[in-house]
């Protein structure tokens, strides 16, 4: 039996853009139209059929997300280069070297750790090595594959989840949300410092349960770490320290976040002894390897461009507002979650679903009267817990094979856990809609 492929993004997003298309010759149009008092009326109005204009609305879809591009090239550009200085690597394996055989805290250091980079620059893909590191540690100190996945993978992704400075989400879904970025971090920090609390606790227990033989006498080798190597990480939590300040002190938008991850690639090519064409070379292979979730936001840009020319995105807004009329924000607010949990199994890169669903469902929010901030931690939410199951997401895919765990097994012991975080995700979710929290 042939086994069956997911489509590729491109492709489903193309697929998206003629639906829409479609959709213009047959859905009513219609439009909000705000009165000088605040009050917002729909009316209806005629659809304009689009056609041809598919094609050039790709183009005006760029246009208009040209920053969040830009944003997202120069920042992965940036943190290919900090990741080929080697720096990162050997700061996380002279942290296990120098905890030695306490290897309880070994573990937790790293679920927090691993959690703590999903959190702040969107550790990804760039877990991948580091489970060919762990889980040989792990194993060696008596535990089995799982538990190096627990601390890198799981934890990565719980951070991803309920990152408080993200670029990747957080920065992307409030930049297309028209708020300011990474605004909203106290309950963010909150969510993010619980979950990962409670996953630390679970390793822990996990750890008690599984344990089978005694720590080996050298786990891993690790060589103290070179002054570059300090002053590289010394640079880069300057960095995250000057990202907070910035955002919540200075009002630093795209630009002055893009120039600072800029100059932070930058300084740790300078400190790692890197000539200025290596400098360029890895800054350019940082953005090529992106350059897929970049064009992606363009492309799919182009959905909402179709929408808004064919005069029915307002309709469709109207439509979703009357079905869900009488759910209230708490209704709407969990049936956001559904539909971004749902939509991961088919895009699972959050930058391309943010490019897709946030244009549409940050208008949608203000109509049933659901934060934005709610509906970007929606977004979050639903994009990250999933990550963990999604067949269709490389980086578990690759994941799983570097610890040499079949994707069914992984399933059987991961599903509940995930479900118990779906859960956790929406009950967080709900003092967003019952309470005024500070900057939502």
């Amino acid at each position: 039996m042939r086994k069956l492929k997911a489509p590729n993004t491109y492709v489903i997003i193309a697929a998206i853009i003629v639906l829409c298309a479609v959709m213009t010759w047959f859905m009513p149009g219609g439009q909000y139209i705000k009165a000088d008092d605040g009050t917002v009326t729909y009316e209806a109005v005629d659809s304009v059929p689009q056609t041809w204009q598919v094609f050039p609305a790709i183009y005006h879809g760029f246009v208009k997300q040209a920053g969040i591009i830009i944003f997202i090239l120069v920042v992965g550009g940036a943190f290919w280069l900090l990741n080929a200085t080697g720096a990162v690597e050997a700061g996380i394996k002279r942290l296990i070297a120098l905890i030695g055989k306490r290897d309880i805290i070994v573990l937790v250091v790293l679920t927090v750790l691993f959690s703590l980079g999903g959190a702040v620059f969107g550790m990804s893909e760039e877990t991948i090595p580091f489970v060919g590191i762990v889980v040989p540690l792990a194993v060696s100190m008596g535990y089995d594959a799982f538990m190096g996945m627990l601390v890198v993978y799981v934890a990565s992704n719980v951070g991803f989840s309920s990152a408080f400075l993200n670029p990747f989400t957080v920065g992307v879904a409030q930049g297309m949300a028209d708020l300011p970025l990474f605004s909203g971090m106290g309950y963010r920090l909150f969510c993010w410092a619980f979950l990962t609390v409670l996953l630390a606790i679970i390793v822990v227990f996990y750890a008690r349960k599984t344990k089978k033989a005694s720590l080996a006498e050298e786990a891993i080798e690790a060589k103290p770490l070179t002054r570059r190597q300090s002053w590289i990480l010394a640079t880069l939590g300057v960095t995250v320290v000057a990202l907070i300040v910035g955002v919540t002190r200075l009002d630093w938008y795209l630009p002055e976040i893009t120039g600072l991850f800029l100059a932070m690639g930058i300084v740790c090519g300078i400190i790692a002894g890197f000539p200025a064409g290596k400098v360029v070379d890895e800054l350019m292979a940082g953005a090529k390897d992106i350059l897929s979730a970049a064009l992606v936001v363009g492309f799919a840009s182009g959905i909402i461009v179709i929408l808004q020319d064919g005069k029915v995105i307002d309709s469709l807004l109207h439509s979703m507002q009357e079905g869900l009329e009488g759910s209230g924000r708490i209704g709407s607010l969990s049936a956001m979650y559904g539909i971004q949990a749902v939509i991961n199994f088919l895009i699972p890169s959050a930058t391309a679903k943010a490019a897709i669903t946030i244009p549409i469902m940050a208008p949608f929010s203000d109509l049933v009267g659901v934060s934005r901030q709610s509906m970007v931690l929606a977004f979050q939410f639903g994009d990250g817990f999933t990550n963990m199951v999604t067949p269709t997401s490389g980086v578990l895919v690759a994941a799983l094979a570097m610890a040499r765990i079949p994707y069914s097994e992984w399933v059987r012991w991961i599903w509940k856990m995930t479900l118990a975080l779906l859960v956790l995700g929406l009950l967080l979710l709900l003092p967003t809609a019952l309470f005024n929290l500070a900057g939502w």
